[in-house]
């Protein structure tokens, strides 16, 4: 069971670091030094250093920083306050009214923000003061907002599908257009339960004239037209993930100088919010390759994968046990961390398994999307928090139906892999 300590040296060390406050990035650095130290006989300073530039130059990341700039511009635009204007006339009228404003708002923004913090912030912005005004019960409006905020991690362009597409060196193209039914899934479950819970209690919607008019419907083009153009360029093949990432960023810009919400200040704003969260990410990624390249050497990837192998787990009872483990891992990780902190142990484990690695991330972005929405290290729950003041119970209490539904996502996902599969091999057979 030699694999077994050196695994449990690896964590302790990990959550001693993370446990003290420090960073992500410099824990897993930390991680990776003390391995190489204590069970290698490599130079660690040359390794990493290697390592670290070979995993901050490459080329399929630079969709990373330009799709993190699309998502701001477009948050500081008037994008919000369209986007609760277009689509209050197409869902007043259905069960459960104006709560499908929160599903169907975040559905379309994570479509051009790739962030589900970033989500959950624009569309909770413009629907929960409205909301409230018409008297929709606040755990429906916290809770449909925080699930339907996870959908920015799996809707194209997602921003933890390209983290996992250069971890484990797949396109991302094919990951984008995997995760495009499997979002429009989720949604739709997200939009039934509501549906059910206006058939029981009624939707309690006040009337106002001012929501049935065409010209609010008009204001979704523009956004639409933009979705289009990204994911349309990408699908089609004309633009690879980074080419259709400058697309997004010269729509984004083009379209809040149409709205008259493109000034200096908010330009320079996102610029410079793009940057902090691109650097943030940028060095966790460079962390997690080194810690990566330090497992490899001391050989306990090929250990583990060996040890869980001859457990003889079935494929299912390997996806369950994934899928438990992430749950778990999501309660004190964001999911980037979770994803880069665990590709280099479990790709091994997935491939010798059998399994469809296309399929595997939009699984795996599924899982991770739970643990935006569970205590104690939700970041959907903390921006919820400060949003609406209620307190961390009662937010994770109205996230709790919007987790259940993930796990049935989870299930369909595997029952039926063609979900996230047939976009992808139509791709291909095209």
């Amino acid at each position: 069971m030699e694999e077994l300590g050196l695994t449990l040296i690896f964590l302790f060390v990990l959550f001693l670091l993370l446990g003290t406050g420090v960073w992500v990035a410099v824990s897993l650095i930390g991680v990776a030094t003390v391995g190489m130290m204590l069970f290698t006989t490599r130079p660690v300073g040359d390794a990493m250093a290697t390592t670290i530039w070979g995993a901050s130059s490459s080329w399929t990341l630079t969709a990373l920083p330009l799709f993190i700039w699309m998502g701001e511009i477009l948050f500081r635009s008037r994008l919000s306050e369209n986007l609760f204007k277009g689509l209050t006339p197409l869902t007043r009228k259905l069960p459960g009214g104006l709560l499908h404003v929160n599903i169907a708002g975040c559905t379309i923004f994570a479509a051009i923000s790739g962030s589900s913090a970033a989500t959950v912030a624009t569309v909770g912005k413009m629907s929960i003061p409205e909301l409230r005004r018409r008297n929709y019960p606040e755990k429906m409006i916290i809770g449909t907002l925080a699930g339907a905020g996870t959908l920015g991690l799996l809707i194209p362009p997602s921003i933890t599908l390209i983290i996992y597409g250069v971890t484990v060196n797949e396109s991302i193209a094919r990951l984008f257009i995997a995760g495009v039914l499997p979002g429009l899934m989720l949604a739709t479950l997200f939009m039934g339960y509501v549906a059910v819970w206006g058939l029981l209690h009624g939707s309690r919607e006040e009337s106002d004239d001012r929501t049935g008019r065409l010209s609010d419907v008009l204001q979704l083009i523009p956004i639409l037209l933009l979705i289009t153009a990204v994911m349309g360029s990408i699908y089609t093949g004309i633009a690879t993930a980074t080419e259709a990432a400058v697309l997004g960023v010269v729509g984004a810009l083009v379209l809040s100088a149409l709205q008259r919400s493109l000034t200096w200040d908010n330009f320079s704003q996102a610029l410079l919010g793009a940057t902090r969260t691109s650097a943030m990410i940028a060095f966790i990624l460079a962390g997690s390759t080194f810690l990566s390249l330090a497992m490899g050497f001391t050989g306990l990837p090929r250990s583990l994968a060996l040890w869980i192998g001859d457990l003889h787990l079935s494929p299912w009872m390997l996806i369950i046990a994934l899928t438990i483990f992430y749950i778990v891992l999501g309660c004190f990780l964001d999911g980037i961390s979770s994803v880069v902190l665990t590709m280099a142990v479990i790709e091994p484990l997935v491939r010798q398994a059998g399994f469809d690695m296309i399929w595997f991330g939009i699984f795996l972005m599924v899982v991770v999307e739970m643990a935006q929405i569970t205590p104690p290290v939700g970041f959907n729950l903390f921006v919820l928090q400060g949003m609406t003041g209620k307190d961390m119970a009662f937010i994770a209490r109205a996230a709790a139906p919007m987790f259940l539904i993930m796990i049935v996502a989870v299930m369909l996902l595997s029952l039926f892999p063609e979900i996230a599969t047939f976009l992808p091999e139509a791709m291909s057979g095209r």
